[in-house]
């Protein structure tokens, strides 16, 4: 009997092959990192290598599979998750003949082109995809068109990572709404390609495949892929999707307004929210979800687990050698200062990630405000402590403004997953800044559990994502607010709008370095 599912999951840093159980459990896992590099003579370019990539996926199937004891013919079905934002041509033979990473920022030029056509031009591709330039694929297809046209002559079909993966094991290319959505040519009603934005993009419509939901089977792996792979001839390939709404399923988060945020390199704040609702501030992104029927809203917070890493390595040497002494974490050591300091971080201002802007998107120059030489208000306890209050107060004013257009406000929990939910104090500390009690799952894995629980309602053991992710979903643990630090976390979410808008001028006027911006912006 077929007893497991199969999940690839290609990220931005390293692609994974993960096995699970029927039941959801994870039971086998190989990964290994990767690199995208830059091509010569291109700024901002991160190609992505599809046969460099392959390869390294074929090995990590082939050890996942290893590793657990179990072989190509026990996989029931196989699923794709991945980055999103990066893209796959093709031509007329199904051959790769371009593929960028999904940080390639090639296309500045280009974005800024697209924004000064008209004043509300990327406003109409935002009110139908809930897309701005910055992310998308136009852009870059126009990079393309103008620096390499006998490339983009070649060019016949277009996909995203995890429907290239689709691709090399059935032959079949597709591509599915919740990572195409990313690519900005996308109507989020439909959940089919807009034919009026691939028109003002000046693109064939033959360029864009069909487009089929998630938990969909897309096909069988092909003999060749079987050679390749290890695993058997037949099996089915089942759409999954991009890696956030992955993720999101795997974290239960499926039902209308439900919310959550996932704390890693970068922060998401992802919502649920109704088909026909964008920004028209275009300050939130909006995304088709797994579930049908749901869009998400999604707000990103810029380099928060990076800020974290560097604190950690800069002025932590300490914590860093007694952890490595005795096999502890040394952000557990570092959580312990913070632990001592007091609620609002003695008034440090820290500097780093805005709130998510998306049509003029980009940050002031990363510092430290309000700092002290009194070494018992500035110091590293207090200094950590006030960059994780400052990352769950970005959090609840990206979450603010989704609520806002959305209209769905909700007291219900939030979910908080990802590497900031490990520590003792940060989840407290989202859960006092937000006023709402967060639930915190087991699962480590939780893209590649949603991409298990899209392959097992293409095989039929559940009628819908919405069913497999409330079957799937574990929770470890949750954590309640503590009403009465609520005012000073709204005092110091107060001041630090105010700063940051002021620090933000600085950058205006040449004064500092912005820590990143958009393309174009």
């Amino acid at each position: 009997m077929k007893t497991h599912l199969l999940v690839i999951d290609a990220g931005t840093g390293s692609g994974r092959a993960v096995i699970f159980d029927r039941a959801g459990n994870q039971i086998g896992f190989a990964q290994e990192e990767w690199r995208h590099l830059p091509e010569d003579g291109v700024p901002g370019s991160m190609s992505f290598d599809v046969e460099g990539g392959w390869a390294l996926l074929r090995r990590c199937i082939a050890k996942a599979l290893s590793n657990c004891g179990l072989e190509g013919n026990d996989i029931a079905a196989i699923s794709a998750t991945s980055m999103r934002e990066a893209i796959v041509l093709y031509d007329g033979s199904g051959k790769e003949v371009w593929a960028v990473a999904n940080v390639d920022s090639r296309a500045s030029v280009e974005v800024a082109e697209l924004k000064a056509r008209s004043a509300d031009f990327e406003q109409r591709f935002y009110n139908v995809s809930g897309e701005t330039f910055a992310l998308g694929a136009l852009p870059r297809l126009n990079w393309l068109r103008k620096h390499r046209p006998e490339t983009f002559a070649r060019a016949r079909t277009i996909s995203m990572i995890n429907d290239w993966i689709g691709a090399r094991l059935t032959g079949e290319i597709a591509v599915e709404p919740t990572n195409g959505s990313t690519n900005g040519l996308l109507d989020l009603t439909t959940r089919d390609w807009s034919d009026d934005l691939v028109a003002s993009a000046g693109l064939d419509r033959s360029l864009f495949p069909r487009v089929v939901e998630p938990g969909t089977v897309v096909g069988h792996v092909t003999t060749s892929a079987a050679s390749e792979t290890g695993l058997a001839v037949g099996t089915p390939f089942v759409a999954g999707g991009g890696d956030v709404q992955m993720g999101s399923i795997g974290l239960g988060v499926v039902e209308m307004g439900d919310a959550a945020i996932l704390g890693g390199t970068f922060w998401q704040q992802v919502v649920n929210i109704p088909h026909g609702s964008v920004d028209r501030t275009m300050r939130v992104r909006v995304n088709s979800a797994a579930t049908s029927g749901t869009n998400q809203a999604e707000a990103i917070s810029f380099f928060v687990g990076l800020t974290a890493r560097w604190f950690r390595d800069v002025f932590c040497g300490e914590e860093i050698r007694a952890a490595t002494e005795r096999g502890l974490d040394a952000y557990d050591l570092i959580e312990n200062l913070a632990i001592q300091a007091p609620v609002g971080a003695n008034g440090i201002i820290p500097i780093f990630s805005d709130a998510m802007n998306f049509g003029n998107w980009y940050h002031a120059a990363p510092s430290f405000l309000n700092l002290s030489i009194d070494p018992a208000i500035a110091n590293k306890g207090s200094m950590f402590r006030a960059i994780q209050e400052n990352a769950a107060i970005v959090s609840a004013v990206n979450l603010a403004r989704v609520e806002e257009f959305a209209q769905v406000a909700s007291t219900a929990p939030l979910t908080l997953a990802g590497g900031a939910s490990k520590g003792r104090l940060w989840p407290q500390i989202v859960a006092d800044v937000t006023g709402r009690q967060l639930r915190i799952p087991k699962v480590r894995e939780a893209t590649a559990l949603g991409g298990a629980a899209a392959a097992s309602v293409g095989i039929g053991q559940f009628g819908s994502l919405r069913e497999a992710g409330k079957a799937f979903v574990r929770w470890d643990r949750t954590v309640d607010p503590n009403l009465a630090n609520r005012s000073v976390y709204d005092d110091a979410r107060d001041r630090w709008e105010k700063a940051y808008a002021m620090q933000r001028r600085l950058v205006d006027e040449g004064v500092t370095t912005s820590m990143w911006r958009a393309p174009g912006t």
